[in-house]
């Protein structure tokens, strides 16, 4: 395998073991409220989880599914921060797992020329490999967000990492 091809190869393996870590953190994280929760708001400046995971699903379809994925731009943003119920907890992840899956599927057939092609994405200007980035480092950040409201909520750890050992020191490889 030459360089180029490793080098696509280590970024689309992180970006879906990445994207997996979120996914599971946001399962435990909903296993943790109630379905009234799902959809409680903070404040009026903050958004519920359902919200969140909404505006995740467009986020990963706008930029992977369609961008990477070159299809069509079917993404309605207001409506992730507008929609106030209808959708249950197991229906909210659901809908996320499918997204997901859909967007690491593209992430995984892309090729180079996909990865290194410019393109313009919700008016910013992205190669493939900027999508990709763009795309995990959303997705993290809003799995923070839930896992912080989850926590504010219940008063409880949510064990993200339990039975790993997270002080072990840096070994160099190879």
């Amino acid at each position: 395998m030459d360089r180029e091809a490793q080098l696509i190869d280590e970024l689309v393996k992180n970006a879906l073991y990445r994207m997996d870590e979120n996914t599971r953190m946001i399962s435990i994280s909903l296993q943790s409220i109630s379905e009234e929760e799902l959809w409680l708001k903070p404040n009026s400046y903050l958004n519920s989880i359902a919200n969140l995971i909404l505006h995740l699903c467009g986020n990963i379809t706008q930029y992977v599914i369609a961008s990477l994925g070159e299809t069509k731009d079917m993404r309605n943003r207001d409506l992730e921060f507008t929609k106030k119920d209808g959708l249950n907890k197991s229906e909210v992840f659901k809908k996320l797992e499918d997204t997901v899956d859909t967007a690491k599927r593209v992430i995984f057939d892309a090729n180079v020329d996909q990865f290194l092609k410019v393109r313009s994405v919700q008016g910013f200007t992205f190669s493939g490999i900027g999508v990709v980035i763009h795309a995990v480092e959303h997705y993290s950040y809003h799995t923070g967000q839930i896992a912080f409201w989850v926590k504010q909520l219940k008063d409880k750890d949510l064990g993200f990492y339990e039975g790993i050992d997270l002080k072990i020191k840096n070994k160099l490889e190879g």
